[in-house]
């Protein structure tokens, strides 16, 4: 996503069909705002004038740079993503699979419980209870986790293929492991826990993967 600056206005003295002077805003500042309203409330207990509120800006406005509500949040969870997800990527860029699992797990346990932002994931809190208005956050919700699962399940299979990892091991069991495992400390943080006490149910999930894939690892 580009991280341009980009200011929504007419180029005369009106602007969005509002007369008088140009609204003018950072389209990511107020993106990251709305992204606050999301992580902290989900998508159907964001209203749009909670959003507006909180981005500064009226409903032409909003409807001018983002779209819809259901586009805004699509967008949000892009940023969302780009500020507080690539860690999952970096993770499952190291060398071993060891250490790869061991940064994604703790990875996560760091990013939901950092001390300015709301605890828990917007991936997984964003639409975990919703009804029918909500069905396109929940849709979406899904279908980037079954992405970060693909990703995990992938470097999965290279660990198979490079020997780290046993033949006959089930990959797909072991990746819904550890989806379940973050997705359960999203809901723990949420509920209060404390980045050390994800950080052991982190530790312990490491040492159960080390098992189940049957690692064998040379401690130091």
């Amino acid at each position: 996503m580009s991280r341009a600056f980009i200011l929504i206005g007419m180029k005369s003295e009106k602007t969005l069909g509002v007369t008088g002077r140009p609204r003018c805003f950072c389209v990511h500042d107020a993106l990251d705002k709305a992204l606050e309203v999301f992580w902290e409330k989900g998508y159907e207990g964001a209203s749009l004038t909670d959003l507006t509120e909180a981005m500064g800006i009226n409903r032409p406005s909003l409807y001018a740079a983002y779209g819809n509500k259901e586009q805004l949040f699509a967008k949000v969870l892009d940023r969302y993503a780009e500020l507080y997800g690539s860690f999952i990527s970096e993770a499952l860029a190291r060398e071993s699979i060891d250490d790869a699992v061991h940064r994604l797990l703790y990875g996560s346990a760091h990013t939901l419980t950092q001390p300015d932002k709301p605890h828990g994931c917007l991936g997984v809190q964003g639409a975990l209870s919703c009804g029918e208005a909500g069905d396109f956050a929940k849709q979406e919700l899904i279908r980037r986790r079954e992405l970060v699962q693909g990703m995990v399940l992938n470097r999965l299979r290279r660990a198979v293929i490079e020997g780290e990892i046993p033949e006959g091991v089930d990959l797909e069991s072991i990746t819904g492991f550890l989806m379940a495992t973050n997705n359960g400390m999203s809901v723990q943080a949420t509920g209060g826990a404390t980045r050390e006490d994800l950080e052991k149910i982190a530790e312990i999930a490491h040492q159960a993967f080390r098992t189940v894939a049957r690692l064998q690892v040379t401690q130091s």
